[in-house]
């Protein structure tokens, strides 16, 4: 089987490879052994430039297992090091979108102080070290959608922060959702980043879609309880 045939690219050069992540696969490989998208974006490159050996792909940032979205990789160790302290440094701009349980406020801020333990994270007392904004983009059968510009990187951040507020994300079960989402996924979708590119220095923004489902979603075409 070609694992790259359903790869879908959002832009390439010979420093970047930049890709819309599909729900439900991993970003890099964990104790599953389960094919990961850096699997696939590798053997994408390796086929269509018949490269033998190994292939440079380097991973800079991480999307949830069951997200989807913008992902960049790095096609040199150059461009990965630069990137890399970008994102370290937050020089980066992250907006994402998701679908939560109930009515948010139209917009703000929350600054949470957010401590990883094992495969989840909680929001604990102590100096902030998780932010981000957000504003209402909609609101439907009490479901809210969401846009969120992501200012820190913690684990599942955008899932804890909505979460301890009581706005589950939808599909979430982990952190308290109690709706189905289509394809064992959850409602969150990194749906544009902005980094300057390695080499030409300049700010470049890369975007995707979500799946089709979002739209209906919001028109009340779901069903509740956990996946089967």
């Amino acid at each position: 089987m070609n694992k790259s045939q359903n790869l879908k690219i959002v832009y390439e050069d010979n420093h970047l490879l930049v890709v819309c992540k599909p729900p439900g696969i991993l970003i890099q490989g964990d104790k599953t052994g389960d094919v990961t998208l850096l699997d696939i974006a590798r053997d994408y490159l390796k086929k269509k430039y018949q490269k033998p050996g190994n292939v440079y792909l380097g991973l800079v940032h991480r999307l949830d297992r069951p997200a989807s979205g913008v992902v960049v990789f790095a096609r040199t160790s150059k461009a990965a090091g630069r990137l890399m302290k970008q994102f370290q440094q937050r020089q980066t701009r992250k907006i994402y979108r998701c679908l939560v349980t109930g009515q948010v406020p139209e917009s703000g801020s929350w600054s949470d102080r957010i401590e990883r333990r094992e495969v989840n994270s909680f929001i604990v007392k102590g100096e902030a070290n998780a932010e981000l904004s957000f504003r209402r983009l909609d609101y439907k059968n009490a479901v809210s959608l969401v846009e969120v510009d992501l200012l820190t990187g913690k684990h599942h951040q955008i899932r804890v922060q909505f979460a301890h507020r009581g706005f589950p994300v939808i599909g979430d079960f982990r952190y308290g959702s109690k709706i189905k989402f289509p394809e064992r996924a959850i409602a969150l979708y990194a749906r544009s980043l902005s980094i300057i590119h390695p080499t030409l220095k300049d700010e470049v923004t890369f975007s995707c879609e979500p799946e089709a489902c979002w739209d209906d979603f919001l028109l009340h075409k779901y069903k509740t309880g956990r996946p089967v």
